[in-house]
């Protein structure tokens, strides 16, 4: 039953937060500011795995409107034997009880997070748990998903403070096991996932400007799925063109036989490849202008490029009229909201994708700093594999999330994820500055020259893209070359790969890659990143 002292429907116990908030910047850290009060039921307690500056478990208790919480180094454990270190901490918000994440490096507590055990809990020999922390020692029935039974915790310090010393045991009792360790037990209860995999692609992040029921924020788009077989055989049966059924869309499609890469891949291939990597393609589409570089005569021949939507795009595709625009530059531009829009935009000829770097809600906002790593002519890919190297070791020296892509053609590019507020020059700067020093190590691969010809053939670490309009090629983008090579993210061990080449992902093998390796870009779309100071 629960405790008669919990807080009540008007919040009563997040007055225990001060301690909490003064130690968190909420406009950098996804963590919950708190507010909601606690609600009918059994009293609730979660431990989450983090690992910040050092790896420990904390556990927290639901009482008074708020968890009550201790940080335990070594985690709680099943076994009566063990006697755990367990330090008492700052009272946490209840919607921290299935906070699931990434805080932000520089923030207290900066690291992942995971929900490494949830469940509800009740008081035992006292109905005001409160009171029973308030005296040094509470017991507690826990029913967890992992802890079962009795959890004790005793003070250590008698004398109150803020870093108190307590110690953790588990009763002998029917759901002790002896020798049980928690790091044999290391997977979310929530999300089945490991430390290392929330860090790589945080699903949600908390908006601390929002209020706290609205506050979670999907990291990734709707699960939409790709083109049943049934599907692509009705495209295959078109012939030369026609219409077809496809994301709840009817699409008109024309000279599907045609072909537009060199080596025979046709139309129909790229709007088939367009539909079976739209779902994956989405979430760094939507809610962004999108220029198109289009070939209607195909990869053999010049092409050029289409911002402006025509008139004929059908009512449906989603678009943006840029308030800004002046006359003469473009007004309205697709946007990339929905699968269908991307198959369409492969049937207009767009043979390449591009997207903004902001979105269409605050265009002068970067949601990525974008590293260029652009061959010369005497540029050599080891020597491009060299300089994503130093970047890599220059970003983890910096605690920066950041992935590597290939371009589809000669080159590497690097994005990385900030959350919105600082300008493109301020972006650009940050960019340069990072790129200055890494080309410091290895100077004579390096030119700063603006144009080809003055550089000898050297690479050039691009920082000039990040500008507004300015674009990098879509993830999973085609490129306009023999075989339809493709502008395909990799993990950043794939750097040391001997057989990775710049063009060896094409789009007859992406949809494959995907299916065995997954996505390795997704860790991108969590822009809640802050740029540290280059010194």
């Amino acid at each position: 039953m629960r405790a008669a002292p919990v807080g009540n429907a008007l919040g009563v116990g997040t007055e225990r937060l001060g301690t909490y908030r003064r130690k968190r910047d909420f406009a950098r850290t996804p963590e919950p500011p708190g507010g909601s009060a606690s609600g009918p039921g059994p009293l609730r307690f979660v431990v989450q795995r983090h690992r910040a500056r050092r790896l420990h478990y904390d556990l927290r208790f639901e009482m008074d409107g708020v968890l009550a919480s201790w940080a335990v180094p070594r985690g709680p454990t099943l076994d009566p034997a063990a006697r755990r270190n367990a330090v008492h901490v700052e009272d946490h918000p209840i919607e921290y009880l299935d906070f699931e994440g990434v805080i932000p490096a520089g923030q207290y507590g900066g690291g992942d997070v995971i929900v490494w055990d949830i469940g509800t809990w009740e008081p035992v020999k006292t109905d005001d748990p409160v009171a029973a922390v308030r005296a040094g020692e509470l017991h507690a029935e826990v029913y967890g998903q992992k802890l079962r039974g009795r959890l004790v915790l005793v003070r250590r310090d008698r004398e109150p403070g803020d870093r108190e010393q307590w110690l953790l045991l588990h009763k002998r009792d029917e759901h002790a096991v002896a020798g049980w360790d928690p790091e044999e037990h290391p997977r979310s209860v929530l999300s089945g996932r490991t430390n290392d995999e929330v860090k790589a692609d945080p699903d949600r992040l908390w908006r601390s400007d929002l209020p706290a029921a609205r506050a979670s924020i999907a990291l990734k788009a709707p699960s939409v799925s790709p083109p049943d077989p049934e599907e692509l055989a009705e495209l295959d049966a078109l012939g030369a063109g026609g219409t077809w059924q496809v994301f709840g869309r009817a699409l008109r499609l024309s000279n599907l036989d045609k072909e537009l890469f060199p080596g025979g891949v046709t139309k129909r291939d790229l709007v088939r490849y367009a539909a079976r990597v739209a779902p994956t393609v989405l979430p760094y589409l939507a809610g962004r202008a999108m220029n198109m570089h289009r070939y209607p005569g195909g990869a053999g021949t010049k092409g050029f490029w289409q911002k402006q939507l025509p008139d004929h795009a059908p009512d449906w595709v989603a678009r943006w009229d840029n308030p800004e625009a002046k006359e003469g530059d473009t007004t309205t531009y697709l946007v990339v909201d929905e699968p269908a829009a991307l198959v369409w935009a492969a049937n207009f000829g767009a043979l390449e994708w591009h997207a903004w770097t902001s979105k269409t809600d605050a265009p002068r906002q970067p949601t990525y700093a974008l590293i260029d790593l652009d061959p010369g002519p005497a540029t050599s890919f080891e020597d491009i594999l060299t300089l994503a190297r130093l970047h890599r070791t220059a970003l983890e020296h910096l605690n920066v999330r950041a992935q590597p892509k290939l371009t589809g053609r000669r080159g590497i590019q690097i994005w990385v994820p900030v959350a919105r507020g600082p300008s493109f020059d301020e972006t650009r700067t940050w960019v340069q500055q990072l790129s200055r020093a890494v080309g410091g190590v290895v100077p004579e691969l390096i030119s700063w020259e603006w144009t080809v010809r003055e550089r000898g053939g050297h690479a050039r670490l691009d920082y000039t893209q990040n500008a507004i309009n300015k674009t990098l090629v879509a993830p999973y983008s085609p490129r306009p070359a023999p075989l339809a090579p493709v502008s395909a993210p990799i993990d950043w061990d794939e750097l040391d790969d001997p057989d990775l080449r710049p063009d060896g992902v094409t789009m007859a093998n992406v949809p494959r890659r995907i299916a065995e390796r997954g996505d390795p870009f997704r860790s991108v779309l969590a822009t809640d990143q802050t740029l540290p100071r280059i010194s």
